[in-house]
């Protein structure tokens, strides 16, 4: 069923404290039979989604439908070469890229093309209009675990990634903030900014002796000698880890290192896959968890950050889990 848009360019004087932004080309991505993170996990999202926002966003509002001009912001954290590959992969009609599970089709480069737009139109939306206090990106293929000249984990480009360099080419947007909360690891988002002190990249996730994709230890902090030392915190998260246990780290030592950071944006790679009944993980966390930790976040942004915050759906491969779980995330951004 086609999805409705709200139509024409958002402005300053219809701020909302929610936009949704999605593009249907992210139903091209087909990973094939089987595979978890396939085209029928949108539909859930879209459908929690609309309960808060009548209308879903397009990125041709912001003028991100040009695929130069989006492959640009691409460039300016993946390889050139790796882009290529990509299209060229998904042309010769490959069925994966550099890992099996990153599973591609002839449309998948399109896909992921739209995916990054959604990104950087939701960052535009909130940072540079301001037409929106808070933005969530509904789309797939997923970013944090690629890496700069490779996939990995079903991801093709890393969307925050790319939204948080463009973003550091705002003026009044010098430190920003990335909160990973997905189940596994982002190693992509941290390889990408270890060296750097512009991105503050903080990471709960399931340990990483036990879970995909095997780094995110509490000693990875940022690479030593350079200046993104110190601006990497990771808390991995024992299997049967619940609810309290999270909150504890959200409430603690996140919440004090996001304030002593003072970022002027967050964004969010928000993966519903920590919910207890997720196929691919082994945390114990439900909407609750999800609602309280947004409810921390937005508080964060509220003191440095204007209130601004975009999020990206990552991972979260159980439908009825990934309903109530972005509908429990966005209930706390819909407040504004």
């Amino acid at each position: 069923m086609p999805l409705n848009y709200t139509l024409g360019a958002m402005s300053i004087e219809t701020t909302v404290p929610l936009a949704v932004f999605h593009d249907q080309r992210a139903d091209l991505h087909d990973t094939g039979p089987g595979h978890p993170e396939r085209p029928e996990r949108l539909p859930a999202v879209v459908s929690a989604a609309r309960a808060y926002c009548r209308h879903l966003h397009h990125p041709s509002q912001t003028g991100w439908d040009s695929q130069i001009r989006v492959l640009e912001a691409v460039r300016a954290v993946h390889a050139a070469s790796y882009i290529d590959r990509l299209q060229h992969s998904c042309a010769a009609h490959k069925n994966y890229i550099d890992v099996p599970d990153s599973a591609i089709c002839p449309d998948s480069f399109e896909a992921a093309v739209a995916s990054a737009a959604c990104g950087l139109a939701a960052a535009e939306a909130v940072a540079v209009t301001k037409s929106a206090r808070h933005a969530f990106v509904a789309m797939r293929p997923p970013g944090h675990h690629c890496e700069h000249n490779r996939s990995m984990g079903f991801c093709l480009f890393n969307n925050v990634a790319v939204a948080a360099c463009r973003l550091l080419t705002t003026p009044g947007i010098e430190r920003v903030a990335i909160v990973d909360f997905d189940v596994h690891h982002g190693n992509g988002t941290q390889h990408l900014f270890d060296a750097r002190d512009d991105v503050l990249y903080i990471s709960t996730h399931q340990h990483p002796a036990t879970m995909y994709p095997g780094t995110g230890y509490g000693h990875e902090t940022g690479t030593p000698g350079t200046a993104g030392a110190g601006h990497t915190l990771n808390i991995p998260l024992d299997p049967g880890t619940g609810e309290a246990e999270a909150l504890v780290a959200y409430a603690g030592p996140i919440t004090e290192r996001l304030d002593a950071y003072r970022p002027h944006i967050l964004l969010v790679s928000a993966g519903f896959d920590a919910d207890r009944r997720d196929p691919l993980a082994n945390l114990r966390w439900d909407s609750s968890t999800f609602e309280r930790i947004t409810r921390l976040l937005t508080e964060v942004a509220d003191r440095h950050c204007e209130g601004r915050i975009v999020s990206f759906l990552e991972g979260g491969y159980d439908l009825h889990a990934l309903a109530e779980g972005v509908t429990a995330h966005l209930g706390v951004l819909a407040e504004g």
